[in-house]
């Protein structure tokens, strides 16, 4: 299970360098990792911070899916061996798909200029994209 958390705070870290080895500059300051963050922890989220509803729902939904329908299907073909064996091929697609829903948040809000930041009164938060 460690390892799995180590591939994924290593492919997360490739995928915000890799911008800055290939020589892009962006072209103004945002806060895009926001969504992608958001996404990554809970798939949809980034989504629904970038106003794609639709999108939100289906990436929630097949999050939903690979948890519950792949338990249930690794407990059908796996009922002998350690319950281990199955569920970590669950949690290996879990983590596959929140890595693309953070990666889909990320470009998303990138290509629109995700934005968070304070309202003039201070008290409350606004973002624009």
């Amino acid at each position: 299970m460690h390892k799995l958390v180590v591939v994924g705070l290593v492919m997360i870290g490739l995928l915000a360098i890799t911008p800055l080895a290939v020589g892009a500059q962006p072209a103004q300051p945002n806060e895009a990792w926001i969504p992608g963050l958001a996404s990554f922890l809970i798939p949809g989220l980034g989504q629904l911070m970038n106003g794609q509803t639709d999108k939100a729902v289906l990436h929630f939904g097949v999050d939903v899916a690979i948890w519950v329908g792949g338990g249930y299907i690794a407990r059908l073909i796996s009922p002998y061996y350690y319950w281990y064996e199955g569920y970590s091929i669950v949690g290996l697609a879990h983590l596959a798909w929140s890595l693309y829903s953070g990666y889909d948040a990320y470009t998303v809000a990138k290509e629109k200029g995700f934005t968070l930041g304070f309202t003039d009164d201070g008290l409350s938060l606004a973002y624009n994209f």
